[in-house]
């Protein structure tokens, strides 16, 4: 690739001084012109080598430019630019370096190509920005000096078909537990690493909802995909160029309450908006779910807790832990194996720590080895009628434990 990149740039600067704008014509008139560009530069160019430099500046013109071809590929999750000529990705849950041609220039030019448009800013003076692609995929990035290796991008793909809670190492009894939880009423939160399927998985639980309820869903950075009919989605918005303009997540919940949900589905609770979210959630939003950063469900419970005092409301410990045990059901761990896979681990029910005032975690599922073993059923009742959680609790047993 390195040798074509005299005549992509010859083939920029013709487009450039050309008396159309490249970026309006439709991608069969862009590459016709572009087939006759590459010729009269490059008479003597094999039509190998001209397709692919005619690919590679159509990308430049209406994509990603050398990334667009890496999030073409279904296999690959997550694309990493650390920086000049270093590139990873993440393909089929493994990550692997990739050769890509890409100077410090160019990645600021992609970067940019995608915040311009959302009227978003990416300079020296506000060197990192999140946005979406228009796929949906997430985009972060990152420029000197905040970066001193050169601008970084990170772009996270979201799959084409959504994932099931098969896909999360469960088998039917399992999966068909956690969705009656979900049908009973319960609060679930989904807790995990970065990049551990947090969200998959609470997408995954979210098809469990009855088609008839309204589900409004709130998140910094729109990812969830629930195919219900009956969809809220609110996004977070940063602030604009000038500074002014911004709506967090906080403001959003506080926002969805007025707009009559059945289910509150809230992405991912990361700052005050876990006070707001407990409220909502102890005042009759039955059913709701969230994720959460955390290592395992005690932590989770602990992460809330500390959101909650950081939320600048001033209330005492006892009662942010009394909040908690009463808006929250259970916690659901996910976490990633070194293969790559997604996994549930732990399916932990909420409820007072046995001796102390703090919050506990009952499991009711844990994986052992390479699958979920029952480990005790669950003590709270379903916050809806007509559903029998313990009866589906021993589904899950093997018939020689009943």
């Amino acid at each position: 690739m390195n040798t074509s990149r005299p005549l992509r740039e010859a083939l920029h600067r013709r487009l450039l001084d050309g008396p159309f704008d490249p970026a309006h014509l439709a991608p069969d008139e862009l590459r016709a012109r572009l087939e006759i560009l590459v010729r009269d530069e490059a008479p003597l160019v094999t039509d190998a080598a001209a397709a692919s430099v005619v690919d590679a500046v159509v990308a430049d013109v209406e994509g990603l430019g050398p990334l667009q071809a890496l999030l073409a590929e279904p296999a690959i999750s997550e694309v990493m630019v650390n920086g000049p000529g270093r590139v990873f990705v993440e393909r089929n849950g493994c990550l692997e370096a990739v050769p890509c041609d890409l100077d410090a220039d160019a990645i600021v030019r992609i970067a940019q190509r995608v915040v311009a448009p959302l009227g978003l800013r990416l300079d020296r003076a506000a060197p990192m920005v999140d946005a979406r692609l228009p796929d949906g995929s997430r985009l972060h990035a990152v420029l000197p000096p905040l970066a001193p290796d050169g601008p970084c991008i990170t772009i996270r793909r979201f799959a084409v078909e959504a994932l099931t809670l098969a896909d999360f190492g469960l088998s039917a009894a399992h999966a068909e537990f956690l969705r009656t939880l979900v049908r009973a009423g319960w609060n679930i939160v989904v807790s995990g690493a970065t990049s551990a399927g947090k969200t998959t998985c609470a997408n995954a639980l979210a098809h469990a909802i009855d088609p008839l309820e309204r589900i409004v869903t709130i998140e910094e950075t729109a990812e969830l995909r629930l195919g219900h009919p009956h969809v809220v989605r609110l996004e977070a918005r940063p602030a604009n160029a000038e500074g002014v303009g911004a709506v967090g997540v906080r403001e959003l919940v506080r926002a969805a309450l007025r707009m009559r949900p059945d289910r509150l589905v809230v992405g991912e609770v990361r700052g005050g908006e876990a006070f707001d979210m407990l409220q909502a959630l102890n005042t009759g939003h039955d059913g709701s779910l969230s994720t959460v950063h955390a290592n395992s469900p005690a932590d989770a419970l602990a992460r809330l807790e500390t959101l909650v005092l950081l939320g600048g409301v001033a209330l005492p410990l006892a009662a942010v832990r009394g909040q908690l045990a009463a808006a929250i059901d259970a916690v659901v761990q996910v976490a990633r194996r070194a293969s790559g896979a997604r996994e549930i681990v732990d399916v932990g029910e909420v409820g007072p720590a046995r001796g102390s005032r703090a919050v506990g975690v009952r499991s009711l599922l844990v994986r052992d080895r390479d699958a979920l073993v029952p480990a005790a059923p669950p003590a709270r009742p379903a916050r809806r009628a007509g559903y029998e959680l313990e009866e589906a609790w021993w589904a899950c047993t093997p018939s020689v434990a009943r």
